[in-house]
């Protein structure tokens, strides 16, 4: 779920002939011009389910596969009682649902959980949200990189750029559309192994 401050505002277009090379390149759309249109405002029972670090990663979890509240216990090393209560609180708000009843290894009946996927898809103001829960996507993925190893890393860039509040919009723009065309496409490749991404722009401390 793209989190982001309120949008500043554009600046009026301007026509081809007034464009100076850089402005030309900059107008280039990505694949999708406005990733927000595809998306609603989270609500605040939806941003308050995803304010708890082991939320965001039991979310992460199923959404790769169908897993019982045992399973997600024994993947993520916790007390299944504490487990389940994150987990009513994903399926109170939408994120879980129920898959279909299906037979363990022992041959007792499982009741696994699935991602409804709808998290991608909503918006979020950061400005309407506490430290606390900006931080749980961030911590989610520090744990999850951590448990996965250096090894794991496929690809990084580190940065640093001087931004106007505008160029912020347009980075985030471009880079949420081309994440999203994966999204929009990621059933066709279900078949390949899993990877897992944060794209965080912080202001330097001064």
């Amino acid at each position: 779920m793209p989190a982001r401050k309120p949008s500043a505002q554009k600046p009026s277009a301007q026509t081809p002939s007034a464009q100076t090379p850089e402005e030309a390149a900059r107008s280039v759309p990505g694949p999708s011009a406005d990733p927000d249109a595809k998306r609603r405002p989270a609500s605040v029972a939806e941003i308050k389910a995803l304010s708890h670090p082991l939320r965001v990663r039991i979310l992460r979890l199923c959404g790769d596969r169908e897993l019982t509240n045992k399973q997600l216990a024994d993947r993520l090393g916790e007390d299944a009682g504490t487990v389940y209560y994150h987990v009513r609180q994903l399926v109170g708000a939408g994120f879980l649902e129920p898959a279909p009843v299906r037979s363990g290894e022992s041959g007792a009946l499982e009741k696994p959980y699935r991602s409804t996927g709808r998290s991608w898809w909503l918006s979020m103001a950061l400005d309407e949200q506490d430290d606390g829960r900006v931080a749980a996507p961030v911590e989610a993925f520090q744990q999850e990189l951590a448990e996965a190893g250096p090894s794991s890393i496929a690809t990084f860039a580190r940065f640093s750029l001087h931004l106007s509040a505008e160029d912020v919009a347009e980075l985030d723009r471009r880079i949420v559309a081309v994440i999203d065309s994966y999204v929009e496409t990621d059933h066709e490749r279900s078949h390949l192994p899993a990877h897992g991404g944060l794209f965080v722009l912080h202001r330097s401390a001064e």
